[in-house]
């Protein structure tokens, strides 16, 4: 039998897919992921500890919601003294008091730290060993600088943090920053970055807001450009921890809207995975930059129901990732471009922006409108030029 024109023209998109995805960077060069799932470490003691005599909640199976009932009821000491048996599992429990997790993370930090140190220096590891133990020590010796705010943290895999800048319980605006490819405890500074940026342009266009921003290194990130890049099992598998996360802020924290969550490269993967199941109390805004595809065929695909604004960002020349083909086939690939005006989403200008990791860069158009979105400054966000006869204005039908 000879096949059809239209699989070979699937065929032929297949082919382009596996190519881009072997020629951008090097497809021999991704390593497979196992996904760092579940309750965090210790949940075992946790749920076995009869400190005070009835059983704790169930982190697999409580709700932020109900963890923030919790510890609502509880007393002062009784708050430190499970931070302090605890500090693994209160420090990334979603729905547990701000400052609690900020202390519980600083003990469980330094205990960490410590272990690698006492790794570092055992003349049993081999040398390649005491060197990851070496760069882990000072990743953590990082996060528990003064001044530093660790929201959630779980050394296992290649180690996972969320970091808070600026101030919860004053913010009145808050967003939330989720990374892509080859981001973890050793590359964390990519997205704190970012981050620090947003929150400083958030601050320059309206301090009274007391903006915060939270860096979200929640999820297991693929490595390089390989088989895990080019599908979404881990942004499947991290769908329900961003979810969880978002939970918890809107049980701990009362900002006037719901935070906007920005997806940057495979983030914006993970947040099409999670985008059938956001409610309007999880997120106001939804903004991809540098975008490979959400595996959503077009912008309907997020709910009404969560009232969520989806917006794209304007591929800039120079990003790599406008050489990978929009299509989604056998598996590989992550579809539709969400920044295509057909796609519907509302794009915006990235006038100024560099490279796949240049968006976030002060002086670019990008970061301003983000920084207007975050902010409900609809009015003021600059679209990008792709506006035809037969789409819209991006702030069309906002205030």
């Amino acid at each position: 039998m000879r096949p059809t024109g239209r699989f070979k023209r699937t065929l032929v998109a297949c082919a382009l897919v596996v190519a881009t995805a072997a020629g951008t960077v090097g497809w021999a060069s991704g390593e497979v992921q196992t996904a760092v799932t579940g309750p965090p470490p210790g949940t075992a003691a946790w749920t076995a500890d009869r400190l005070l005599g009835r059983d704790l909640p169930d982190p697999a199976s409580a709700t932020p919601a109900r963890i923030a009932r919790f510890f609502a009821g509880l007393t002062v000491r009784q708050r430190a003294a499970l931070a302090e048996r605890h500090p693994l599992v209160v420090g990334d429990l979603d729905g547990v008091p701000t400052e609690l997790r900020y202390t519980a993370n600083t003990r469980a930090l330094t205990a960490e730290r410590a272990r690698e140190l006492a790794r570092a220096a055992d003349p049993e590891q081999s040398d390649g060993a005491r060197r990851q133990a070496r760069s882990r020590a000072a990743a953590y010796d990082g996060l528990l600088a003064p001044g530093r705010h660790v929201l959630a943290f779980d050394p296992r895999g290649r180690g996972q943090v969320a970091e808070v800048y600026g101030d919860l319980r004053t913010a009145r605006r808050v967003a939330v920053v989720v990374p892509g490819s080859d981001t973890d405890l050793a590359s964390y500074d990519a997205v704190a970055v970012m981050a620090r940026n947003l929150r400083a342009e958030m601050t320059r266009l309206a301090p009274a807001d007391r903006p915060a921003v939270i860096a979200w290194v929640g999820y297991t990130t693929p490595v390089g450009v390989g088989y895990d890049a080019a599908t979404g099992h881990l942004a499947e598998e991290g769908a329900p921890r961003l979810l969880r996360f978002l939970d918890g802020l809107a049980a701990t924290t009362r900002p006037v809207t719901p935070p906007s969550v920005f997806c940057h490269s495979y983030g914006s993967v993970l947040c099409g995975a999670a985008a059938h199941r956001l409610t309007g109390r999880q997120v106001s805004d939804l903004v991809v930059a540098a975008s490979p595809g959400m595996r959503l065929d077009d912008a309907g695909q997020v709910p009404v129901g969560a009232r969520a604004r989806l917006w794209a960002t304007a591929r800039n020349p120079s990003d790599w990732i406008r050489r990978v083909p929009a299509v989604e086939l056998f598996g590989l690939g992550h579809g539709a471009d969400p920044s295509d005006p057909g796609f519907g989403a509302r794009v915006v200008s990235s006038d100024g922006a560099e490279g796949h990791t240049g968006y976030f860069t002060p002086g670019t158009a990008s970061l301003r409108n983000y920084a207007d979105i975050a902010l409900g400054h609809y009015h003021s966000v600059t679209c990008a030029d792709t506006v035809t006869d037969t789409t819209e204005d991006c702030r069309h039908g906002l205030r």
